[in-house]
This record gives C-alpha cells, sequence and structure tokens, in this order.
C-alpha cells in the first residue's frame, strides 16, 4: 500500500525539476568574480575556441573552479555554466 503513495510523490517530484534550474545571474557574479582573474571574455568568442558543446563547457567550467581551489556546489557549477551558454555559447 504505501508504494502507491511513494509513486505519485516521486512523480510530482520530477515534474518539480525544471522548477530548480540554473541561475545564469548567480554565475555571472561568479564568473565575473574568479573567472576574469584568468581571462576576459575574448576566450569565449574567439573563433578557433575548445568548447563545442554545453558538456564540455560544464566541464570547462568545473576543471576551471578546481583549478582555481573554489570548492563549488553542482548548483554553482551549472549556475556559471547558464550564464555563459546564455551569454555566450548558446549552445542548444
Amino acid at each position: 500500500m504505501k508504494l502507491s503513495y511513494t509513486l505519485p510523490t516521486l512523480l510530482l517530484s520530477l515534474v518539480a525539476l525544471p522548477a530548480m534550474a540554473a541561475d545564469p545571474e548567480a554565475g555571472h557574479t561568479l564568473v565575473h568574480k574568479h573567472c576574469t582573474s584568468c581571462h576576459h571574455n575574448e576566450v569565449y568568442t574567439r573563433p578557433n575556441r575548445r568548447v563545442q558543446d554545453l558538456t564540455q563547457l560544464r566541464t570547462q567550467v568545473r576543471r576551471c573552479e578546481l583549478s582555481l581551489g573554489l570548492k563549488w556546489f553542482d548548483n554553482e557549477i551549472d549556475n556559471a555554466t547558464a550564464y555563459l551558454n546564455q551569454n555566450y555559447y548558446k549552445f542548444e
């Protein structure tokens, strides 16, 4: 009987996931506070940029975060990725 209550709860939780999407504005703050210490906007807009899709962008954000020793949470990685994608990369 308990399973019948658990399944609807799980389904409702899945519907709520888009509400917890990344916050590009919070990502803006992180990028401008930390990322511009190594490079400026040219790295995002150069024609021969290394990042070719959203997965690679998130991986690169994580790599930079680790190299700076920032210890960001996953949602902060997502926020910075969302900001960079929205404003520079524009991946689907």
